[in-house]
């Protein structure tokens, strides 16, 4: 809830002059610890809010500054709206926040934006796939408000072989891939990945992080997750393809897929990435149609013993073995 909470302190800040974290305390039922944090992450965030020290003191935005939301245009009004209807994956939170602000808009701005929220529903479920809704991970919040707040945290973690071990990192970041929440920190041992539900707990400390000056969130998960692959699909095959098999090796192979130029006789080179050469063996059998690979031996070996196999069990007919009526 810090982020509702944030936009709440911003609109009690815009409509007193003055606020104190005591005022902020009873409106928003937290405590004065909290609202004074809540207060100091708007002013780390850039909000231009400061404090007034001594008696008669408290909180005030710069100049009276308030968030100009009337410099959307129609189209970024819809776009926000769409972020808070239906077919968004945010948060409660978030959404709530969300709606604040566009309450804030001009009223020719409303109607289109309140359309938006309900023009559009995604339902991310398969035909025939569970209905159930994965959870947030229990400690999703705790670590959010860690890397707004830039503190370290003394974290417990399981990890896939069940072993529990306790360490302090530096949280950067969250990202959502899928249904997964993942935690980019800094550690002793260098940059770590944590799966968010295997944290077993999350106890902030006072201490800051140490966060590089270049870091960016977005960049730095696109190499975490390119060396994911990576390790998932450490064998490559090359190939050549028809032209009209490429489709179908898309739709079959998707990102694992690697198109290059054309050869001499007309067909494509692709270079086609997957975990072991018997996996892979496997799904390039049932594409000979399409593809011929030239490399590794290892994989051609094997699509030969499966098509050996094959001709073996449905190449002759069946005899006996029918259904026979009494």
């Amino acid at each position: 809830m810090r982020f509702d909470r944030l936009v709440a302190v911003l609109l009690l800040l815009q409509r007193r002059e003055q606020v104190t974290a005591a005022e902020v305390s009873r409106e928003l039922d937290v405590s004065e610890r909290t609202a004074r944090r809540d207060l100091e992450a708007l002013a780390m965030a850039g909000v231009p809010v400061y404090s007034v020290r001594g008696r008669g003191g408290g909180w005030r935005l710069v100049g009276g500054a308030r968030t100009d939301l009337s410099g959307l245009t129609a189209s970024e009004a819809r776009a926000l709206f769409l972020a808070v209807g239906p077919a968004s994956g945010a948060s409660p939170a978030m959404k709530a926040a969300l709606r604040k602000l566009v309450h804030a808009l001009p009223k020719p701005f409303q109607m289109e934006a309140e359309a938006a929220a309900s023009s559009l529903v995604v339902d991310p479920q398969r035909w025939g796939a569970s209905r159930i809704e994965p959870r947030p991970p229990r400690f999703l919040d705790e670590l959010q408000d860690a890397v707004i707040r830039g503190v370290q945290v003394s974290l417990g973690y399981v990890d896939g072989k069940g072993v529990e071990t306790r360490r302090t990192v530096h949280p950067l970041g969250i990202v959502a891939k899928g249904p997964v929440w993942y935690l980019v920190s800094n550690t002793e041992t260098g940059r770590r990945v944590f799966r968010i539900d295997r944290v077993s707990s999350a106890d902030p400390t006072e201490n800051p992080v140490q966060r590089p000056g270049d870091f960016d969130l977005a960049e730095s998960w696109n190499e975490i997750a390119e060396e994911v692959d990576r390790k998932r699909t450490p064998l490559e095959v090359s190939a050549v393809c028809t032209p009209e098999g490429i489709g179908v090796l898309r739709m079959a192979l998707g990102d694992r897929l690697d198109v290059g130029g054309p050869t001499t006789d007309g067909r494509v080179a692709v270079v086609i990435r997957g975990p072991n050469e018997y996996i892979l063996a496997g799904e390039l059998s049932g594409l000979v149609e399409w593809v011929d690979v030239t490399a590794p031996p290892g994989v051609r070996d094997r699509m030969a013993s499966i098509g050996n196999a094959l001709v073996e069990r449905y190449g002759r007919p069946r005899t006996g073995g029918g259904l026979h009526s009494s």
